[in-house]
């Protein structure tokens, strides 16, 4: 049949509706060749599918569509061509050939309706009057894939109204609707951009395989650990693991998923750089492009980082002809969830939970998916609550999970049981190794003590935590190395030539991004295993559970239990605790951030557990601790907080929320970037070049040359920025330079030095400076 190719589906690049539709098609076949059994256990799926991609845009031949894509003009309060598409549908010859049932053809109505989530209009009627300028387009529009040619003059009801959506209540339709409005969205996205809607699982089993051998060529003992074989034994299971921090987590989960499609949720965006990195160079080896992704709000700027230093070294070997996958590419592969595995942020995978207008295609994808959850222990209440219950829908979709974490609080598993989640018993790891003992110290944290430990143990490598951003700063500045005696003094304060303190050196969330950035490459340089550099860092909580880091001491405040664990787990990491009396020492009394972020009761709890602890602590004593602590009748005001959260988010009918708004909610969203205005001025130029960048109208058509421009630009803004949170923001004297109607820049009008981050904040009449450093992070 001949393409009428002035039937288009989209006007840039232009494509006409037959070859979309044919792309769509093609996924298709891709994802049943890929995932057959997912055909296997929806029954129906594939031949609805199959009609639904077909049909779902026929809409387009509307006359008034047709102008708009023609002339490159936005359709503005037009009939979404989703529901226009509804008059080629032939339901009663559906029913009669026996093709589909009455209850198939509804859900093919309502998946080719709501394709695209548009505002709807009042009624039937408003659809249907305008069927009829669909007649002459559609007379010498050809396609052979058309099971038959027809037009309706109205809508059967029985099968479609506006404003009336398929009711959860009925589970059985529900979730056969969100499979196939969610597959056939991905078939459409994919086809839309021009890139496969899945990429084959093929590799992993056999790069596990890899690395053990290259660790057999050093270690020829070398072999999977208990907690690695159990979980390539039960890869077709839901599993719940608590195992110690350097007992190979990462690759049980890897083992785990096998060669089946797998995510791989972490809470910090420095935790997923570090895990994608690691199974980058060590199991996929070649074409991760194709392989593994990373999913957060910075993926595009990593990605082009990525490519331009790729294409840098070869230029550098002169192999001019070699070209690697484009940032653009990679990315919209990751965004489309076609890689066979990616590592990404819980609310990149689970804000379906709220069910807002687009939510299906993540729940359809995870109906054939594995996800790992790691660290979960680092969720606050409500992202526990958003975890459950994104676990219970998956999972009835026929989706599996891993929970693999070091420590994991008794009532997480209630929640599960009563969410009437399937999952294997939890198992316990641990080995017989001796890394921590532990000195419990009833008084507040201060320079004197940890001058007087670093004297003690001369020549360590030692990590001060602490709860709030305030007490790291005053620790800070209490602190100097004398560089003639190799130790540790108080109240003094001599620089090096890069303006930090010799041997004493500050991480906390109020620097830049770029001076973070650099920071945090340090610190892991000298708490990598082996390093000779010795030296104290204090920090606060963000060096938890995001950086792969092993010091010699810890010095800590008291957060809770959980916190203390995960905190201990960068000391001694992976090594026997030989000739220390104590390398671990919290202090208990006046802790910071207590009754700001940190609960008050879980304190008290852990204060009192912990004054029963002196000395050699082991993970078995750990793993009972947090079981005994962390329970509902310990802790029913917490507990109640995230089951109140959850019947707050089965309160909402499905499609009721926007998806912008859910991601505020999901992603708790209190933070504020600004910039200082002393970096303000000191990179006023780049800011400013960059500002041009952003409002400049690109009329080019290498879209992919434009978008990358202004993903420098964003970079150049963003690497001077700070997150600060809403409320401080709102207490702080700051200046708003505009971009456009969408982008702003918010000056603060504060201090900043790259050793103490932001300092002496203008604060707005009583506003009080101090409140302004209590943050946790």
């Amino acid at each position: 049949m001949g393409i009428d190719k002035k039937a288009l589906a989209k006007s840039y690049p232009e494509e006409d509706i037959q070859t979309h539709t044919n792309c769509l098609l093609d996924n298709l076949e891709l994802l049943k060749k890929l995932y057959p059994n997912l055909f296997v256990d929806w029954g129906s799926l594939y031949i609805l599918l199959k009609l639904a991609c077909i049909y779902h845009d026929l809409g387009k031949l509307y006359p008034k569509f047709q102008s708009c894509l023609r002339n490159r003009l936005p359709y503005i309060d037009g009939i979404p061509h989703g529901l226009l598409s509804l008059a080629f549908i032939h339901d009663k010859w559906l029913y009669k050939e026996k093709i589909l049932t009455r209850s198939e053809i509804k859900l093919l109505f309502h998946s080719v309706a709501y394709h695209h989530d548009r505002k709807m209009p009042l009624s039937n009627d408003d659809i249907e009057k305008e069927f009829a300028s669909l007649e002459k387009p559609f007379k010498r529009f050809q396609y052979d894939k058309l099971p038959i040619r027809f037009v309706a003059k109205s809508i059967n009801q029985r099968y479609f109204v506006v404003g009336e959506r398929l009711d959860k209540e009925n589970e059985n339709l529900f979730f056969r609707f969100i499979m196939l409005e969610g597959l056939l969205n991905r078939l459409d996205y994919a086809a839309s951009a021009n890139v496969k809607v899945e990429h084959p699982n093929d590799f992993l089993i056999a790069g596990m395989g890899n690395l053990m051998d290259r660790w057999k060529e050093k270690h020829p003992q070398s072999k999977w650990n208990d907690l690695q074989i159990y979980m390539q034994r039960n890869r077709d299971k839901n599993v719940v693991v608590i195992a110690q921090t350097g007992m190979g987590k990462t690759e049980a989960g890897l083992l785990w998923l096998g060669n089946s499609k797998g995510f791989f949720t972490l809470p910090l965006k420095s935790a997923i750089n570090a895990i994608y990195k690691r199974i980058v160079e060590d199991v996929v080896l070649e074409a991760k492009e194709e392989k593994v992704g990373m999913l957060h709000s910075d993926t595009y700027t990593k990605y082009l980082e990525e490519s331009e230093s790729e294409q840098k070294k070869l230029e550098e070997k002169r192999e001019t002809d070699s070209e690697g996958t484009s940032a653009d590419l990679y990315y919209t592969r990751t965004k489309q969830l076609s890689l066979p595995l990616t590592i990404c942020t819980l609310d990149q995978l689970f804000s379906f939970v709220f069910l807002y207008r687009g939510f299906e295609y993540k729940l359809a994808t995870l109906a054939y998916s594995k996800v790992i959850i790691d660290e979960i222990q680092m969720y606050s209440p409500e992202l526990t609550a958003y975890l459950v219950l994104g676990l219970r829908y998956m999972t009835r979709m026929g989706g599996r999970f891993a929970i693999l974490t070091a420590t994991l609080p008794a009532f997480f598993l209630d929640l599960l049981k009563e969410q009437d989640i399937p999952f294997e018993p939890p198992q316990v790891f641990t080995d017989q190794k001796i890394r921590h003992s532990l000195k419990v110290l009833d008084r507040e944290i201060n320079g004197e003590d940890i001058a007087a430990l670093s004297r003690q143990y001369g020549g360590k490598r030692i990590l001060v935590i602490c709860n709030t951003i305030q007490s790291a700063v005053t620790l800070y500045h209490q602190l100097q190395w004398d560089e003639e005696n190799e130790q540790v003094q108080v109240m003094n304060d001599s620089l090096d030539e890069n303006g930090e303190k010799t041997g004493v050196y500050l991480l906390h969330n109020y620097f830049t991004k770029e001076d973070r950035a650099k920071k945090e490459k340090h610190i892991i340089q000298m708490g990598k295993k082996g390093s000779n550099e010795s030296g104290i860092w204090i920090a606060t909580q963000i060096v938890e559970a995001s950086l792969d880091i092993d010091f010699d001491l810890l010095l800590t405040e008291l957060s809770d239990l959980n916190g203390l664990f995960q905190r201990m787990g960068r000391c001694y990491r992976n090594r026997d605790l030989l000739d220390l009396m104590y390398n671990c020492f919290v202090f208990i009394n006046r802790c910071s951030g207590v009754g700001a972020f940190i609960d008050k009761e879980i304190f008290r709890l852990s204060k009192t557990a912990l004054l029963e602890v002196d000395g050699i602590i082991g993970e078995a004593q750990k793993v009972e601790m947090i079981q005994k602590l962390y329970t509902k009748e310990n802790l029913p005001e917490y507990y109640l907080i995230m089951k109140e959260t959850i019947d707050y988010i089965n309160s909402h009918t499905p499609w009721e929320i926007d998806k912008k708004e859910v991601e505020k909610r999901f992603r708790n969203i209190d933070t504020v970037s600004i910039i200082p205005r002393k970096v303000y001025e000191s990179r006023k130029e780049e800011i400013r070049e960059a500002i041009e960048v952003l409002q400049k109208d690109y009329r080019i058509t290498d879209r992919e040359q434009a978008r990358k421009l202004r993903a420098r630009a964003r970079e150049v803004i963003t690497k001077q920025t700070v997150d600060i949170s809403k409320y401080l923001y709102l207490q702080i004297e700051t200046e708003t330079i505009r971009i456009n109607d969408y982008e702003q820049i918010q000056i603060a009008q504060c201090d900043y030095n790259s050793r103490e981050g932001i300092i002496r904040p203008v604060m707005k009449k009583k506003a009080d400076e101090t409140d302004f450093f209590s943050n946790s992070f």
